[in-house]
């Protein structure tokens, strides 16, 4: 299992396009992959789920992966959240 707590720094945060652009990316591996926050777990593949986080610039997230790719996907996943994708 990999882990890696990071802070949201792209200005729209996970909202319309790049939420799905992180979800697309998610479901590029085939890890288990979860986002958290505050107490709110959810499967980092699912877009109604991190729709439903409401997450904006400023927010910690801890991105966790299990798996065969669980190190990439973990880097990869956290570079998404620094710089708008759309």
């Amino acid at each position: 299992m990999q882990q890696l707590t990071t802070t949201v720094t792209c200005p729209s945060g996970l909202h319309k396009r790049q939420a799905a652009l992180f979800i697309q990316k998610a479901n590029d591996f085939k890890s288990s992959i979860w986002i958290e926050s505050e107490e709110r777990k959810i499967n980092a593949k699912s877009f109604l789920g991190v729709l439903s986080m409401a997450v904006v610039t400023g927010t910690e997230l801890t991105i966790t992966a299990e798996g065969p790719d669980e190190n990439e996907a973990v880097k990869e996943l956290a570079d998404m959240l620094k710089v708008d994708l759309s």
